[in-house]
């Protein structure tokens, strides 16, 4: 009896070493070509251990870029965080005053606004790429921060999460604000964002991570190589014959791509999960 407890006890612990094992392995070979030369991650089989070339090839990667790539990967980090960031950050404060004026507003057509928001969700990026390229030509922002985050601002999912969110905030807190003077904007700054915080740390994460993994829609409007990602850089890195591609410095400029979503998961974990499950207010 005691055996047979231990062992319920003891598998579930194997199966998620291994799921752990299975998940890490392609990010550990990543890493050990990131610190090989050429030759060697072109050798068969190629060297699961870290080489010597850690130093060099990161610092080639971040200062000097691809021989065949003239953006740095410190430019391509820097495009990729201000185009997170923008994402992240545009599409929070849009859909925080959409779901208030919804919820705390009473005027005509209230629910057909929210539903022709909500109804947005079928209609992603890869749908309307073609208009939103001739609007953001038309303005002339190709090869711009604003063409790279403008159209990604809108989020009907942060929409219906707020709102959710609001509709469970007592009517009393809005009347006794209006009781003590305050307008609109000072309760929706003062008292209701505060009070929003969770909820506004999850969509956080959620919202970073999405803008960091932009691919399309940075690939179609940037044509100058100070403007791209890390994402559209990779991808040029890999263009041409395999005699010029340089994985040693496409496999560091990778892992430098893995690093600011992960320390934004790691750092936020606490507050996406209490956004995620916490109902307290």
């Amino acid at each position: 009896m005691t055996e047979h407890s231990r062992f319920r006890r003891v598998l579930p612990h194997v199966f998620l070493i291994l799921a752990v094992m299975v998940i890490l392995f392609p990010i550990w070979l990543v890493f050990t070509a990131s610190t090989r030369t050429n030759a060697e991650i072109l050798s068969a089989p190629m060297p699961i251990s870290p080489g010597p070339h850690f130093l060099e090839n990161y610092r080639r990667a971040i200062l000097e870029g691809s021989a065949n790539m003239g953006a740095s990967a410190l430019t391509m980090l820097k495009n990729s965080f201000i185009m997170a960031m923008g994402i992240a950050v545009g599409k929070i404060v849009v859909s925080l005053l959409a779901a208030y004026a919804i919820v705390f507003f009473d005027f005509k057509l209230r629910a057909f606004c929210f539903w022709s928001i909500f109804i947005t969700l079928m209609l992603p990026v890869e749908v309307r790429i073609m208009p939103t390229y001739k609007v953001i030509s038309d303005l002339g922002l190709l090869n711009t921060y604003a063409g790279l985050i403008l159209p990604m601002v809108v989020s009907a999912t942060a929409v219906f999460l707020f709102r959710q969110f609001f509709l469970s905030v007592p009517r009393e807190i809005a009347e006794a604000s209006q009781i003590d003077g305050a307008h609109a904007m000072q309760f929706f700054r003062r008292i209701l964002v505060p009070m929003t915080r969770t909820p506004i740390a999850a969509m956080f994460v959620i919202q970073f991570i999405y803008g960091w993994n932009q691919y399309l829609w940075p690939l179609l409007i940037t044509t100058k190589q100070e403007y791209y990602t890390l994402l559209i850089g990779i991808n040029r890195m890999l263009q041409g014959a395999d005699v010029l591609i340089e994985w040693q410095i496409v496999m560091a400029t990778t892992m430098l791509a893995l690093i600011p979503p992960a320390l934004v998961v790691v750092v936020m974990q606490k507050q996406f999960i209490a956004g995620m499950t916490d109902t307290e207010k």
